[in-house]
């Protein structure tokens, strides 16, 4: 967000939801993220991150082994890709957050 207006605790800013609407739009939510959305979010978020670490396990040893196939490697590059753009809408929706509250005093 590029808007350089100061929020007050009263004022929603949206938060990007780590989903997407059926046609791949993003999903953004207003309110104090209190709600049973923003603990959803949060849930989500959190199972991502720990999907992420656990396949970067798995290509460390995948690789580390060098006995892989290529189907194996075209697999573990789908998987990687898709997990990489999780953690990335993870980055950008906190890093707005952040940058609000600061701007806001929290």
């Amino acid at each position: 967000m590029t808007d350089d207006t100061p929020t007050s605790p009263t004022t929603s800013t949206p938060r990007l939801l780590p989903w997407t609407s059926p046609d791949g739009k993003p999903c953004l939510l207003l309110g104090d993220g209190d709600g049973f959305i923003s603990r959803l979010a949060d849930d989500i978020e959190a199972e991502q991150l720990c999907y992420t670490a656990e396949l970067r396990k798995e290509a460390r040893r995948m690789l580390d082994g060098r006995s892989w196939t290529t189907g194996e490697l075209q697999l573990l590059t789908v998987e990687l890709t898709e997990a990489l753009d999780a953690v990335q809408r993870i980055a950008e929706s906190r890093g707005e957050r952040l940058v609000l509250n600061q701007r806001s005093g929290h």
